[in-house]
């Protein structure tokens, strides 16, 4: 078992006197993070006053308050009588002589070619590809399907958008066709900015012909506008080019038009366990805001920083990383290939090349360049000054591994939930506080957290819900047109509450842990359990790579716990001696009653885009029930393995 307080990472005099969280404290001529936090919840209204001033949030009418009070708990409308539009304060940075000339996104793509454009040249080319979308009659409230890799062209496309008021709708860059045409229907959207194809581990996925198969199905759609290789051009009247477009812009530049604070900018579709995504929708006035405030409060992001946080920009954390970098004047390095192409190495010389002051990645990842060590290390990290992990869970080892090779065992490593309704975090870290490993060290300032049973009362020292006491800057404003079934997923299940779905677990210390989510907990033989106590202890053992715990039906015990797992790569052992050894090690530690009923050793497990590894697939799969919406699954050959374990043929005795 593994030493925590020895593991446990400390402040130093940087993060204690000169970190971003540090200053804003200051601003509030405060000493204590306590008395930071405190006041955040007491006093929400002069807490995101000074925000918004210390990150620089540009208003074109400042607010007369922070919420108004006659709307309701689960609609709130935020900061009466402001105007704005939050391209605005990216958009400063573009003028200031300190980031003028800095590079604001660099682009690499897999075959090692990168692209860079300054903030005064994002500043034009924004405004430019704005005035050319504005010709073609494209305004407020009109909703636009973004379905790009990231980089330059889907950085300027959702920025020059959201300058015009209209609502950009991502779309996951492997979504199949009745993904795409649920989500473009469902938002009634006339126009999409797409890429024709990519790259991933050197071959051409072609995105086009998903989409065009989708667009036959989609009778609103208009237009597409292509964003193209040397190979392809627009083939018909409805289709466009996306460097025309932008050049037709010149001459034509287009500022930002002013809105309210719940103007939308974004609908982002959520898959859930049943019945269509959700199409969550977030504001000028909320999503920006809380980014800026958690790129400083959490991340400790400065102007001149280059941040680098590999997303997709068909899921939230695409939106998140941009903000978290332009916003506070950063520079974003963007990745769009596989991290393991050509090898393993890719991420750190990526680090080395680029110079990379803050680092994000998710715990799957993280696990493969551990098992790939030698080659994971490769670069010279010695630019890292900040990590981050989000996602999902992470067990302490992985963590501490992270944080000793990519973070040199000097800097601090963050992990930060929230999720796609909420923007950014409720739990996270910051550097003015220890971080013990795979934890949390607050709840995210402005966010009224706490873990409560099923009744809503405070709990301390047992698994609970996650919930939100509050209104929160950053929560959704709703579901796209479907209110109904966002009061019955957040607000119903604890009247009064906003229940998130994550079951968390809150130490004396106040430090906080992700136990798995809601819908993936265990009760064996009528014991409540979290996937992610399981996982972590079988993550102990050095030959398993990944693992993923589900609860299984059972007329004797309520569920029975089944595991599978990945083995390490080049590790030569026996699967059967594998499957053994995980079941005695989770027998051992948790209990006899808590021993997997069986373990089952696969080559992958299914995860998204993003190495979410997913759960209720697994478990569904396994069980032969409906699995739900599988657009967002990266790899759908991993679902043969789990039907074989399910029909016996693939499974070990444990």
């Amino acid at each position: 078992m593994m030493d925590t307080e020895a593991n446990t990472w400390k402040p130093g005099a940087r993060e204690l006197q000169s970190s971003g969280i540090a200053n804003l404290m200051r601003a509030f001529d405060l000493t204590r993070y306590d008395d930071l936090l405190e006041l955040s919840r007491s006093h929400p209204d002069r807490y995101w006053q000074v925000v918004m001033q210390h990150c620089g949030i540009v208003w074109d009418t400042p607010p007369r308050g922070y919420l108004d009070p006659a709307s309701p708990r689960e609609f709130p409308r935020w900061f009466p009588g402001g105007r704005l539009n939050w391209v605005n304060t990216v958009l400063a940075w573009t003028n200031d002589p300190r980031t003028r000339d800095q590079a604001a996104v660099v682009a690499e793509r897999e075959d090692g070619k990168d692209q860079a454009v300054s903030y005064a040249e994002l500043g034009t080319r924004v405004r430019q590809f704005a005035g050319a979308l504005q010709a073609l009659g494209i305004g407020p409230g009109e909703r636009v399907g973004l379905l790009m890799e990231n980089g330059i062209e889907a950085t300027v496309s959702l920025l020059a958008l959201a300058s015009l008021g209209a609502i950009v709708v991502p779309l996951f860059s492997g979504f199949g066709v009745d993904a795409i045409v649920a989500r473009l229907s469902a938002a009634a959207a006339a126009t999409a900015i797409a890429s024709t194809g990519f790259s991933r581990r050197g071959k051409r996925i072609n995105v086009e012909r998903t989409l065009r198969e989708a667009w036959a199905r989609l009778p609103a759609l208009k237009r597409v506008i292509w964003k193209q290789d040397d190979t392809t051009q627009a083939a018909g009247t409805r289709d466009l080019d996306w460097q025309e477009v932008m050049a037709s812009g010149t001459g034509r530049l287009a500022d930002p038009v002013t809105l309210g604070p719940d103007d939308p900018f974004m609908v982002i579709y959520t898959s859930g366990t049943t019945g269509k995504p959700k199409g969550v929708v977030h504001a000028h006035g909320s999503f920006p805001l809380k980014i800026a405030h958690d790129a400083v409060v959490h991340f400790d992001v400065a102007p001149g920083d280059v941040f680098c946080w590999p997303a997709d920009m068909g899921w939230i954390a695409g939106t998140l990383v941009l903000g978290c970098a332009l916003l506070r004047g950063a520079t974003l390095v963007c990745y769009d290939g596989a991290p393991d192409y050509p090898n393993w190495s890719r991420m750190s010389k990526l680090v080395e090349r680029h110079q990379v002051t803050h680092f994000g990645s998710a715990p799957t990842l993280i696990r493969g360049l551990s098992s790939n060590e030698p080659l994971a290390t490769q670069g010279d990290v010695s630019s890292v000054r900040l990590l981050i992990t989000a996602g999902e869970g992470i067990d302490p080892e992985h963590f501490c591994w992270f944080q000793r090779t990519f973070g040199r065992g000097t800097q601090p490593l963050i992990n930060y939930t929230g999720g796609t309704e909420v923007s950014g975090a409720l739990l996270a870290s910051v550097v003015v506080r220890p971080i013990p490993p795979s934890g949390f060290n607050t709840t995210s300032p402005g966010v009224d957290v706490d873990v409560a049973d099923a009744s809503g009362a405070p709990l301390t020292g047992a698994v609970g819900e996650l919930v939100i006491r509050q209104p929160f800057v950053g929560m959704t404003q709703s579901f796209w047109h479907d209110a109904e079934r966002y009061l019955d997923t957040y607000w119903r299940t604890i009247p009064g509450l906003w229940v998130h779905g994550d079951l968390a677990l809150r130490r004396q210390d106040g430090a906080f842990f992700l136990m798995g989510r809601s819908d993936d907990t265990l009760k064996v033989a009528g014991k409540r359990l979290g996937p992610a106590e399981v996982e972590e202890i079988v993550l102990e053992l050095r030959e398993v790579a990944e693992a993923a715990a589900i609860g299984v039906d059972d007329k004797d015990k309520g569920q029975r716990l089944v595991v599978f797992v990945v083995g390490v790569a080049g590790c030569d052992v026996d699967a059967d001696a594998v499957a053994t050894r995980v079941a005695g090690h989770v027998d051992k530690r948790l209990g006899r009653p808590f021993r997997p009923s069986a373990v089952h050793v696969v080559n992958q497990l299914p995860k998204t885009r993003s190495s979410k590894i997913m759960r209720r697939v697994i478990r569904s799969v396994y069980c032969n029930t409906p699995p739900g919406d599988l657009s967002s699954l990266d790899n759908p050959a991993s679902l043969d393995e789990i039907r074989a374990a399910s029909d016996g043929s693939h499974r070990h005795k444990a």
